[in-house]
C-alpha cells in the first residue's frame, strides 16, 4: 500500500501533468484561433500569397502584431488606439518602405513666396477644420507607392485653389508622379518637388489623368492645365506656432515621422514618436479635445479605412519644438 507521501507524490504529478495537458491544449487552440483570424483578415481585404511558405510567414508576422495591438490597447493610459487593419500581415520595415517616401529637402532650399506676417503671435481661430469649409477632397490612396509626397503637395494646393476661386477640383498625383521628371518617384521625393512642378508647369484633374501607383511615361501634353500655383513658401523650422498661422491660412504641407501610424486607428497621438521624416501628409486643421490636449487634424493617403477616416491627429504644441513626430520641422504651403 502507498505511503501518505508517495500518494501526495502522485497527486503533485497529476496536477503537473494536467497543467502541461492544458496549457499545450491552450497553445493549440490559441494557434487555431489566430489562423482563423488571419484567413478571416485575407478574405476582408482580399490578400494573396505567392506560396504556402509565404503565407505561413505572414501568419507568425500577423500573430506578432495583433499581440501588440491587443496589448497596446488594453493599457488605461493610452490616447489613442489602434486596430488590426489592411497592414496587419507587414513589418513595421516593409510597412515603412512600401507606403512612406517622403526625404528631407534641405533647408537652404525651401524658400519662395512671402511668409505670412507676425508668425511668432497667433492671432487665428482657437479651433479650426478646412474640411468643414469645403477645402479638402475625399481622401485618396497611394497604395505601395512612396509617392506620398505628391499626395501632400496637391491636398495643399487643392485647399488654396477652393480658398482663392471657391472651386474645389481634385487634382492629379499622376501627373506630376509622372511629368516632374524626379527618376523613381515612388521611392520618395523631397517635401517641395511637386510644388516646383506646379509652379512651372500646372497640374490637370484626377479625372483627366488618374493614379496609378506606378511611375509611368509622361502624358499631360495630352489634358489641358486645371490649375497653377505662382510659389510655395517654407513655415519656420521647429516653430509650431508659425505652423498655426500658416494652418490657419490653408492646409499646410507637412513631413512626419511615421513610426507610431502603421496601425493607428483614432484618438490623438501622444507620447513617444522620432523626427525620421520619411513619410508627408497635409494638416488640414487643429482642435483642442474635451481633456484640453491639442492636436492637428491631418490627411493621409492610405484610404480612408485607415485611421479616423484616412485622417490621423497629433497632439500639438508639445515641449519639444519640432512638434509631435517632427511636423513642424519641414512645412510648406502654396502661394496661388
Amino acid at each position: 500500500m502507498a505511503s501518505t507521501m508517495e500518494k501526495q507524490l502522485i497527486n503533485v504529478l497529476l496536477i503537473i501533468l494536467g497543467f502541461s495537458a492544458y496549457q499545450a491544449a491552450s497553445r493549440t487552440l490559441q494557434a487555431t484561433t489566430m489562423s482563423l483570424r488571419h484567413e478571416q483578415w485575407i478574405a476582408r481585404h482580399g490578400r494573396k500569397y505567392h506560396s504556402d511558405a509565404e503565407k505561413e510567414m505572414r501568419l507568425e508576422i500577423f500573430k506578432d502584431n495583433v499581440e501588440f495591438i491587443e496589448s497596446f490597447n488594453r493599457a488605461s493610459n493610452r490616447s489613442y488606439k489602434l486596430a488590426v487593419n489592411k497592414f496587419a500581415d507587414l513589418t513595421n520595415e516593409e510597412f515603412l518602405a512600401s507606403y512612406t517616401g517622403n526625404t528631407i529637402l534641405p533647408l537652404s532650399q525651401r524658400s519662395a513666396g512671402t511668409p505670412f506676417r507676425d508668425e511668432n503671435e497667433f492671432a487665428g481661430p482657437d479651433n479650426l477644420d478646412w474640411r468643414l469649409e469645403g477645402a479638402v477632397t475625399p481622401v485618396k490612396n497611394q497604395q505601395s507607392c512612396g509617392s506620398c509626397w505628391a499626395f501632400s503637395a496637391v491636398a495643399a494646393i487643392e485647399g488654396i485653389i477652393k480658398i482663392k476661386t471657391g472651386q474645389l477640383v481634385s487634382l492629379s498625383e499622376q501627373d506630376i508622379l509622372d511629368c516632374d521628371g524626379t527618376p523613381n518617384g515612388c521611392d520618395g521625393s523631397a517635401l517641395d518637388t511637386g510644388f516646383k512642378f506646379v509652379q512651372n508647369q500646372g497640374i490637370t484633374t484626377e479625372d483627366a489623368y488618374p493614379y496609378r501607383a506606378v511611375e509611368g511615361t509622361c502624358s499631360a501634353n495630352n489634358n489641358p492645365v486645371t490649375a497653377k500655383i505662382s510659389g510655395y513658401q517654407a513655415v519656420a523650422s521647429a516653430d509650431e506656432t508659425a505652423l498655426l498661422n500658416a494652418v490657419a491660412n490653408q492646409p499646410v504641407s507637412v513631413a512626419v515621422d511615421p513610426s507610431p501610424f502603421q496601425f493607428y486607428a483614432t484618438g490623438i497621438i501622444t507620447g513617444e514618436c522620432g523626427t525620421t521624416l520619411t513619410h508627408a501628409i497635409t494638416a488640414v486643421g487643429y482642435g483642442t479635445d474635451d481633456d484640453g490636449t491639442k492636436y492637428w487634424i491631418c490627411k493621409n493617403s492610405w484610404g480612408s479605412d485607415w485611421g479616423e477616416e484616412g485622417y490621423v491627429k497629433l497632439q500639438r504644441d508639445v515641449a519639444a519644438k519640432e512638434g509631435m513626430c517632427g511636423i513642424a520641422i519641414n512645412a510648406i504651403y502654396p502661394v496661388a
